[in-house]
């Protein structure tokens, strides 16, 4: 039976068993620099010491009673820190992405009443400034970077013994029922939802995870983190790694992660698909520009990484192949991920087949995963255990929890890591947790015990012929195409299925260099007849794959990828497909225009 703890337990579970010069690490002024586990528990301790004296507590440490701290800041020491302070202090932390747009900050932290907020750029202070006048129990702002004429989280540092010693007494007495967090939902369909994950929610979903991700305690292994930390899969491996005894250091950005990885050669990193589609992509783009026998070679070893598949033994030959690629090309590209990774977990939104099958090909082990926030958040991950990793899946569920499909194929899952249910909604909470069951809104299906996602409940929609599609499954299958960057399937109440295509324009362009078609634009190319021919012929080679009602009727292709700050996808890079049919409705309609 696991013994719940609080989240801020993991500092002395690390000084106990495993304290370390780089607990946490990153970049600043161009140069890594290392905070140790001692380093760590003194800043928290005394910044949990400065929030206190503003007067933020847990008070009664009930949901509505407790000061809540919000946090909108990139991935940095600063971030956990702020996090264990604000813990240790009884209070309740509300992450909010960088991305998030005014309105929706602005009704988070009036849902919440958040009194104090850690902003991490100019930008984002910016963007708090912007709407404090419309947030009353906003008081106190402060910054993680130095900027003039702003708070900066340092001046609120306690030395005083006296009040130190305070904040342990008060670490003593805060229940591991005690909220950790509220994690306000993306807003895709309405209202932002917010989350209420305990400690001994969070807690127990770290230790069961821990027994099934693909690494043990390791205190000499490293990891980069650059998912956001304001998402509870990040925050959850974060409190994996730190229990662990794993190093974390911090990308700078998004766009800087192949340099991270080159300099900090992590042992693994978490991801989401999105990621690895755009890392696979300019894999193959260079691989496009090579030349004889080197572009032979190249595609050569892509094309027997297709064939990988981990519970088939393909024989003598096969094998004898796959590890010549691995020495001539794939030593290549774990070259550029660091050259020492041995994991990368993947959640979020399902993966691309194709490229767990080449990743994996290539001796750089993917292991996919689900969970949805409301379940702290892992309820299946595939293991690097023998037999522990099937293509397709998202793995196994994980000890310590119950997972059982209703009727209609809803995955639903009970035990100790579902949430407290959602802030100040319990209407909503009494939808989502019947009888002790979390209703994920999610459809899967078992593959030999293991769980595969085949939709989301309300994105299945009905053609005017009353069938049911699933778009997923349809989308995922597209992508795997390289001339396919982004695609969303369309056809609610419609009499057939649609699709908008964003194309691979680096793909695309090398294609119409070959063909001898002039590339003036992207939108010149997706008016190209012979560029629509291509697509139609990608399009009628993938729809042999679909049922009738599946197959894709007529397209659209998109000359602008869809991207976080233009709106179409959430922070942690899934579709939101009610923002693209609104933004794109001319395009839809001009798929249906004939056809009505």
């Amino acid at each position: 039976m696991l013994t719940p703890k609080r989240l801020f337990d993991v500092i002395d579970h690390q000084l106990q068993h495993f304290p370390k010069e780089t607990m946490l690490a990153a970049k600043e002024n161009g140069h890594w620099r290392s905070y140790s586990t001692q380093q760590i528990q003194q800043l928290s301790l005394q910044l949990s010491a400065g929030i206190r004296s503003l007067g933020i507590s847990g008070n009664d440490f009930t949901p509505e009673g407790s000061d809540k701290v919000a946090i909108i800041s990139n991935n940095r020491p600063e971030w956990v820190i702020t996090d264990l302070a604000v813990q240790q202090c009884g209070a309740i932390l509300v992450p909010l992405y960088p991305t998030t747009n005014p309105l929706e900050i602005e009704f988070i932290l009036n849902d919440s009443k958040v009194t104090t907020i850690f902003v991490s750029s100019a930008d984002l202070l910016d963007k708090i400034k912007g709407v404090q006048a419309n947030v009353p129990t906003l008081q106190h702002i402060f910054t993680f970077n130095n900027i003039e004429g702003a708070r900066n989280w340092r001046e609120l540092l306690v030395t005083d013994e006296t009040q130190l010693q305070a904040i342990q007494n008060i670490r003593s007495q805060i229940p591991t029922s005690h909220l950790a967090t509220i994690i306000y939902t993306s807003g895709t369909t309405g209202t932002p939802k917010g989350v209420m994950l305990s400690h001994s929610n969070i807690y127990s979903n770290v230790m069961f995870s821990k027994e099934s991700f693909p690494f043990e305690d390791a205190p000499e292994s490293k990891v980069l983190s650059f998912l956001p930390l304001n998402h509870i899969f990040e925050k959850t491996v974060t409190y994996i790694y730190l229990y662990s005894g794993i190093s974390i250091y911090y990308a700078e950005s998004l766009d800087t992660i192949g340099d991270n990885l080159k300099e900090v050669q992590p042992d693994g990193f978490t991801t989401v698909p999105r990621l690895l589609e755009k890392v696979f992509e300019k894999i193959m783009h260079t691989g496009s520009q090579l030349t004889g026998i080197k572009r032979k070679l190249f595609f050569w070893a892509v094309a027997l990484g297709t064939q990988y598949d981990n519970r088939i033994n393909k024989g003598w030959w096969y094998n004898l192949q796959l590890a010549l690629a691995n020495r001539l090309i794939f030593n290549k590209w774990r070259a550029a991920l660091g050259g020492n990774v041995k994991y990368i977990v993947t959640g979020g939104a399902a993966c691309q087949v194709k490229l767990l099958r080449i990743f994996n090909a290539a001796q750089i082990p993917v292991y996919e995963g689900y969970g949805p926030t409301e379940n702290s958040p892992v309820i299946c991950v595939n293991r690097k255990t023998p037999g522990g990793k099937k293509f397709g899946t998202v793995g196994p569920p994980i000890s310590g929890i119950e997972v059982k499909l209703a009727a209609d194929g809803e995955i639903l899952v009970s035990g100790p890591c579902v949430m407290v249910g959602y802030y100040k909604r319990p209407d909503l909470t009494a939808e989502a947790v019947i009888d002790g069951w979390l209703h994920t809104g999610d459809i899967g299906e078992w593959d030999e015990g293991f769980l595969k996602i085949t939709d989301r409940k309300k994105e299945l929609f009905k053609t005017s012929g009353g069938k049911y599609v699933a778009p997923q499954p349809i989308e995922n299958k597209l992508k795997e195409s390289a001339f396919i960057e982004q695609v969303l399937v369309v056809g609610p109440e419609r009499k057939f299925v649609g699709a908008l295509i964003v194309p691979s324009f680096s793909t695309l362009q090398s294609w119409m260099k070959e063909n001898n078609i002039p590339f003036t634009g992207k939108e010149q190319a997706i008016r190209e007849p012979k560029v629509i021919e291509q697509y139609q012929k990608i399009i009628d080679k993938y729809n042999q794959l679909f049922n009738h009602v599946e197959q894709i009727k007529k397209f659209e292709l998109l000359p602008v990828e869809w991207g976080i700050d233009t709106g179409e996808m959430t922070p942690k890079m899934s579709l939101r497909r009610k923002v693209i049919m609104e933004k794109y409705a001319a395009e839809i309609e001009k798929i249906y225009a004939d056809n009505n």
